[in-house]
């Protein structure tokens, strides 16, 4: 069943979809498609049980996928350059491999189309064991998850999905579900022999991430023939959000290239 995805949307021209990763939402790409946003119309997009999208069980990339264009058409956009970060990456890889005349353009961001190993399980259960009822700000939140999550940043991005209104604190994220997909999102659909996706390629890595190791690239370019690999220095799994500048000066001239 295809879920109907929000969306913030960015200037105007060709389309352009940002999907983010898991835990993500569109507002953590708000610096990003901004920028891009100077010449293209840019659609970051909320994926099923993230953001102010609806919650759902299952995390199967094809349905996923499948939201996703289901969400540019009914914006207008029949045909977009798609930009994916982690599990968002490997949504925008299933919609290139499966209807490549769909995607223009495509860009992925710290993640291979392989099985990898999952680190995200302790976050979530650190996440779901946070006491909403004793939290009043951010800051308490902060400060509850700092032993299970010692890395500030990790925190200060996890924290971003905790919403605080009337009432208590809710996460914006459908955690129980996110857990009982987990393998699921670590995994990658196969397909076919002879499948790939001909369109321009640009895949982006973290260099101290594990996520796109260089072991990977026989398979990315069975799938993605003409697949660049960028790797940006310093940069860990959350390459945009850490490094923007380094991000966008690989983005943009691949946009532009042969642009309408």
């Amino acid at each position: 069943m295809t879920v109907n995805l929000t969306a913030t949307e960015y200037g105007e021209g060709r389309p352009v979809a940002i999907l983010h990763g898991l835990f993500g939402s569109a507002r953590n790409w708000a610096g990003i498609a901004r920028r891009l946003a100077a010449h293209q119309r840019v659609v970051a997009i909320n994926l099923r049980n993230h953001g102010t999208s609806p919650w759902v069980g299952g995390m199967d990339y094809t349905a996923m996928a499948e939201d996703v264009r289901a969400a540019m058409a009914a914006r207008g956009h029949r045909r977009f350059v798609l930009i994916g970060h982690s599990m968002g990456g490997k949504v925008a890889m299933v919609l290139a491999l499966r209807e490549p005349g769909v995607v223009e353009r495509l860009v992925v961001v710290d993640i291979a189309p392989v099985a990898l190993p999952t680190p995200f399980l302790g976050l979530i259960r650190a996440m779901r064991g946070l006491d909403l009822d004793a939290i009043t700000r951010r800051r308490d939140a902060d400060l509850a998850l700092s032993a299970a999550i010692p890395d500030p940043s990790e925190r200060t991005f996890l924290l971003q999905s905790l919403v605080f209104g009337d009432g208590k604190p809710r996460w914006q994220l459908n955690l129980p579900a996110l857990e009982a997909a987990l393998p699921e999102i670590a995994s990658f659909p196969s397909f076919p022999a002879g499948t790939h996706y001909d369109g321009p390629t640009l895949f982006i890595a973290g260099e101290k991430s594990n996520l796109l190791p260089p072991a990977v690239a026989p398979a990315i370019r069975s799938l993605f023939p003409h697949a660049t690999i960028e790797r940006i220095a310093d940069a860990g799994h959350w390459v945009h959000a850490e490094h923007p500048a380094a991000f966008l000066t690989l983005v943009e001239p691949f946009l532009a290239a042969d642009a309408d």
